[in-house]
């Protein structure tokens, strides 16, 4: 579903993502774990089609990202570290814009809506400016109108920040079924290692903008073993 080849970003001279080649089937849930700087988020920007590459290609559903971009953006969702909501807009109003954005049917979209409001319990607030929502609230309510055309491709940077611990398990739980029960292809970002360990079918490890390593939770051990007998 997500093909990266040969990805290379740079400004100016520094690389933030160098020579990174990653394969996503369906169904899949990947973690990038790494320090802040990494190139996480350059990665992830690249995928949502927000930033272009210096070099390298960009496939989501077999679709260019930057050749074919509308097709493509049509198959995913982004949802940032830092969430972007129009401050003069209730949450209802805010997600019907991205509905009518992606061309849903009105019926289609009130729908969807009823039942992520009720999952990501926003359902108090729906009529509620943005503009007086807590930084968790706001992430509830992007994650929701990210999941409202139902992608088949879900794109999250730093996936557990702003939301308190319950919230937290609802979106795991959440992700983890969209993956295995509906073939969505999950991407996400994060620094914490726990999160990745709980959630992701594999697990890439980026430094200084390179894919050092991929992997499940146990292949990465072993791999870490394996190295550390070698360092001795």
């Amino acid at each position: 579903m997500i093909e990266i080849r040969g990805l290379t970003k740079r400004y100016g001279d520094k690389a933030a993502v160098q020579d990174l080649s990653l394969s996503l089937a369906e169904g899949e849930i990947f973690a990038f774990l790494g320090p802040n700087g990494a190139g996480k988020t350059t990665t992830l920007k690249v995928l949502a089609g927000l930033i272009r590459p210096t070099c390298g290609a960009v496939t989501i559903g077999g679709h260019d990202i930057l050749t074919d971009g509308l097709a493509a953006r049509r198959l995913i969702s982004y949802v940032p570290d830092e969430p972007f909501l129009y401050e003069k807009l209730t949450a209802r109003e805010f997600i019907r814009m991205v509905g009518d954005l992606y061309g849903m049917e009105r019926e289609k979209t009130e729908e969807r809506m009823g039942v992520l409001a009720q999952q990501f319990e926003i359902t108090g607030f729906m009529d509620d400016l943005c503009e007086t929502f807590s930084h968790g609230m706001k992430q509830r309510v992007v994650i929701a109108a990210a999941l409202l055309h139902e992608p088949r491709a879900l794109v999250i940077d730093e996936v557990t920040v702003g939301l308190d611990p319950k919230m937290t398990r609802v979106l795991k739980n959440a992700l983890q079924r969209l993956a295995h029960a509906h073939g969505v292809s999950v991407l996400l970002s994060t620094h914490v290692l726990s999160v990745a360990q709980e959630v992701a079918d594999r697990i890439g490890i980026l430094t200084e903008g390179r894919l050092v390593a991929v992997g499940t939770l146990d292949e990465l051990r072993a791999l870490q073993a394996q190295r550390g007998g070698r360092a001795d």
